[in-house]
């Protein structure tokens, strides 16, 4: 068996290496994408509370009322913190997974090229074997015809 047919089943596991890695990278996407909106939405929350405050204070305000306000807002800071805080850490599994990612497809293309050069040096081989035998049948012939 050729040496070339023999790693493509190195170049299959390769590649379902490849494309695990690619899978867990997208999970590692998605996970941002909503923490990221989770952040968003909390800041979105945080303001519109706040325009809220701003336009219920036209008149006086009870001081009990204004604290839990406050109260309330220093709260949402408190989770907002701390959601950017999942949102950094989600960020560092992704940039983790797409590490993997590369270092998986460039391990697989590694392999095609090796394979590919294994096949181009099958190919000389074949072709200097084929050549060798057409030399030795002209040599042959050649014998033939001068006897």
């Amino acid at each position: 068996m050729l040496r070339s047919r023999r790693l493509e089943v190195v170049l299959t596991l390769e590649e379902r290496k490849e494309q695990e890695a690619l899978e867990r990278m997208g999970e590692a996407r998605k996970l941002v994408e909503q923490q990221r909106e989770q952040v968003n939405n909390l800041n979105q929350y945080q303001q519109e509370y706040r325009d809220q405050i701003r336009n219920s204070q036209q008149g006086v305000v009870d001081v009990r009322r204004l604290q839990s306000w406050q109260a309330f807002i220093a709260q949402l800071d408190q989770v907002i913190a701390q959601q950017q805080k999942q949102l950094g850490q989600a960020e560092k599994v992704f940039d983790a997974r797409r590490a993997e990612w590369q270092q998986a497809y460039e391990r697989k293309r590694g392999m095609e090229k090796y394979i590919e050069t294994c096949r181009q040096q099958e190919q000389r081989e074949q072709d200097l074997n084929e050549q060798k035998l057409a030399d030795e049948a002209a040599g042959r012939a050649f014998v033939r015809r001068r006897r």
